[in-house]
């Protein structure tokens, strides 16, 4: 039988999978069959059928103990292959070679996605550090100075739901916030220090034996549209002063934008 057009140019079985599969990418974790089914307003038979279909291409996973399904490592692929192909975040890595080779450090370049920081591009530094990070991880964002640059330059509407999630277990595990008040006065005042100082930077008391200093790449808007990081292992490089600092912040200078666009 032939395929049922919808009023649109598209294909309604597909569009319907499509919007399965845009539910999975908005959902904060995984889900049961019934919940999808539910959220969806679907019969849980042909939500089914997507779903076997998503597995078999990789873009859904079904976990083992619970059978929830999440995302699978094709969706994560065509996440950041999309997100890659971005204008800005292709003029912000152009030079991370040559930034990580000036640096002697790892360098990272992060956008914001729908589980937070996101890491999109990857350059290894002369003495590169020992990580388990790699594309496609998400960052933490009030403990991570990749995290810390979203958090002082990101619009609100972006970072807000993240946030809050991240500030109810600091709320309640202070020791993942041991340099600020667990409270929204105390993030007012850690992103008040972040953004008179240009940067953020984290020591090896959040991730041990390294050390991190990441900075925005802002639109004409002063808000973050991408946050370079760098990764390394001396302590020397979060004095204020140091020559990393520099590098950075003229780095990120570089890449933002300077000037309002034109209007019409």
């Amino acid at each position: 039988m032939a395929e049922t057009e919808g009023p649109g140019p598209g294909l309604k079985s597909l569009d319907a999978a499509l919007g399965v599969l845009a539910h999975m990418a908005r959902a904060d974790a995984a889900q049961s069959l019934s919940d999808i089914a539910r959220d969806c307003g679907m019969p849980r038979s042909k939500v089914h059928r997507y779903l076997a279909s998503f597995v078999a291409a990789g873009l859904a996973k079904q976990e083992g103990r619970s059978g929830r399904y999440d995302l699978g490592k094709e969706a994560i692929h065509l996440g950041l292959s999309a997100l890659a192909r971005h204008d800005f975040v292709n003029h912000a890595a152009e030079d991370l070679p040559d930034l990580a080779a000036l640096s002697g450090m790892t360098v990272l370049l992060s956008v914001w996605g729908n589980d937070g920081a996101t890491v999109v591009r990857w350059e290894r530094g002369a003495s590169p550090a020992v990580t388990s990070m790699g594309l496609g991880t998400t960052l933490p964002l009030l403990n991570s100075a990749t995290g810390r640059g979203f958090l002082a330059w990101a619009p609100e509407g972006a970072i807000g739901r993240i946030r809050d999630q991240e500030l109810r277990r600091a709320t309640r595990n202070p020791l993942l916030l041991p340099d600020a008040t667990p409270s929204r006065a105390g993030l007012r005042s850690l992103v008040a220090k972040l953004r008179q100082r240009g940067y953020a930077s984290v020591d090896g008391d959040f991730i041990p034996g390294l050390v991190a200093l990441a900075a925005p790449v802002l639109d004409w808007q002063n808000e973050a549209q991408a946050v370079i990081t760098l990764i390394g292992v001396d302590p020397a490089v979060l004095d204020p002063d140091s020559e990393a600092v520099k590098i950075l912040r003229d780095y990120c200078a570089r890449k933002s934008v300077q000037t309002a666009p034109a209007t019409t």
